[in-house]
């Protein structure tokens, strides 16, 4: 099968082997796997991270979004059958999506949204699940509920952001307060259903005191929490809850305490590489938000589609993301 590859980390994006095309054998299914015909994939900062840290001998394959077809089940398997359209992140401790064909547990799967194309499709499962289980399990906000609260979401223009924004938005009560620093990327949170947007490169705490929206009772940081720690603290409301995903090589967390604040940590491969108890709550979850789209509540977050899915343009979706500059999610689409 044909799949994109790598084998030594930490290569600049633009060396030859620093992502390459390949073939490679076609994976076999276990128990509760699916083999999927992949059609389209998103990339994550994850695969980037992963890209500079991990290597082998053997090919490694990143890619933790995907969306394709269903093409052969295993033996205990009781959600899908051959022919369903699927849509899923993958687990962090198994080869990723960039190929041709993909093994996934079912009980980390879910249905296609039926009113978008696969490329469209593509951007969600990742960051869908990360902004869920942000808002909904780690910072324990009730769907429908936040009325008279206020939710600051360092970093709203990116992938997470992108979703976690209209999740809050349309989902709950909560006055939501995104932060980007550039016209398109504010235009972008805005449109996302944002009920202000501030620019993360100024004071926060002057800009919110501006708006009257200071003390805030959740924050959700998603890039550069280290350095922005100081005013998150804060703009947070004593018995306040913060969240992140981000990767500090620092976190001095004693400022926290005066406030009582508590701080909570999402990695949304944590239930798929525990195998936990509740691990088919992300099936649950993807089913959820495929039908929230086909409702016409939520939407793609879908911010540049560069083409087919091979080395060439998986190294330039790369690029862009370790620019910093990335607006949505990265899709590619067909080998």
């Amino acid at each position: 099968m044909k799949a994109v590859v790598y084998t030594q980390p930490g290569l600049p994006i633009q060396d030859a082997q620093s992502l390459y095309d390949a073939e490679l054998p076609e994976p076999k299914v276990g128990a509760r796997d699916l083999l999927v015909d992949v059609r389209a994939i998103a990339v994550n900062p994850v695969d980037t991270k992963i890209r500079a840290s991990r290597g082998g001998e053997q090919p490694q394959v990143l890619g933790w979004d995907a969306v394709g077809v269903v093409r052969e089940t295993g033996p205990e398997v009781t959600l899908f059958r051959p022919g369903d359209e699927v849509f899923y992140a993958g687990a962090i401790d198994r080869p990723g999506s960039y190929s041709q064909f993909h093994v996934v547990d079912e009980r980390i799967v879910g249905h296609k949204p039926k009113r978008l194309d696969n490329a469209s499709a593509a951007a969600l499962p990742l960051t869908s699940i990360t902004a869920w289980e942000l808002l909904f399990d780690r910072l324990a906000v009730e769907e429908n509920g936040g009325r008279g609260q206020t939710l600051l979401v360092v970093g709203a223009a990116g992938g997470v952001g992108s979703i976690l924004v209209q999740l809050a938005s349309k989902l709950t009560q909560l006055t939501v307060i995104g932060t980007a620093s550039r016209p398109e990327t504010q235009a972008w949170v805005n449109d996302l259903g944002a009920h202000h947007v501030i620019d993360h490169s100024e004071s926060i705490p002057l800009q919110l005191e501006a708006l009257k929206l200071n003390p805030i009772d959740y924050v959700i940081s998603l890039t550069h929490t280290d350095s922005y720690l100081p005013q998150l603290v804060e703009v947070l409301r004593p018995q306040g809850k913060l969240a992140l995903i981000d990767d500090p090589a620092q976190l001095d967390v004693m400022p926290l305490k005066r406030k009582s604040l508590s701080l909570h940590w999402e990695l949304m491969f944590t239930r798929s590489l525990y195998k936990t108890e509740d691990m088919i709550k992300q099936h649950q979850l993807l089913e959820r938000v495929s039908q929230l789209v086909d409702e016409g509540i939520l939407k793609t977050t879908v911010g540049e589609h560069f083409g087919g899915i091979c080395a060439d343009n998986l190294k330039r979706a790369h690029a862009l993301l370790e620019s910093g500059k990335a607006r949505g999610k990265i899709v590619l689409e067909g080998f």
